[in-house]
């Protein structure tokens, strides 16, 4: 049995299509790898260790319209300032205040208590958030205006 020749000059040479292969798997690899890697990174940014984490370690119901909120921030830098809005629900689950909360640096974990305001009672005291970027009006002492 006889291989079957094709004509050069119409489809071209087996050598010629035989090296652009291994460059193409080359590129595709090279690709995927890329890929690859920008779904770590933006996976490690998003579900990586905060740098600054507030919880709430206490709280205690002091009448119809003010909870005492005790919270503990663990920062990745101690010795920056940081913002904490602490918030009070009631039962229903609605938010009945809301505050932020100055961090001052200390080293270590930072323990604060606060006593927040609310428009009804509230059932838990909690802390909503913490970041490192502290408001003007929390880091001075001049109250906001307007």
């Amino acid at each position: 049995m006889t291989q079957q020749q094709v004509p050069q000059d119409r489809y071209g040479s087996r050598a010629r299509s035989a090296r652009t292969r291994p460059f193409l798997r080359w590129s595709l690899l090279a690709a995927v790898l890329l890929a690859l890697a920008g779904v770590a990174l933006i996976g490690y940014r998003n579900l990586g260790s905060a740098p600054i984490e507030g919880k709430q370690v206490a709280f205690e119901v002091i009448d119809d319209h003010s909870v005492r909120i005790t919270l503990e921030v663990q920062r990745d830098d101690p010795q920056r300032p940081a913002d904490c809005v602490v918030r009070g629900r009631a039962e229903s689950g609605e938010e009945v205040g809301r505050r932020e909360v100055l961090i001052h640096p200390a080293n270590g974990v930072s323990r604060q208590d606060t006593v927040l305001r609310t428009s009804a009672r509230a059932t838990i005291g909690e802390v909503y958030g913490c970041t490192y970027n502290v408001p003007e009006y929390l880091s001075t002492h001049t109250r906001p205006t307007g």
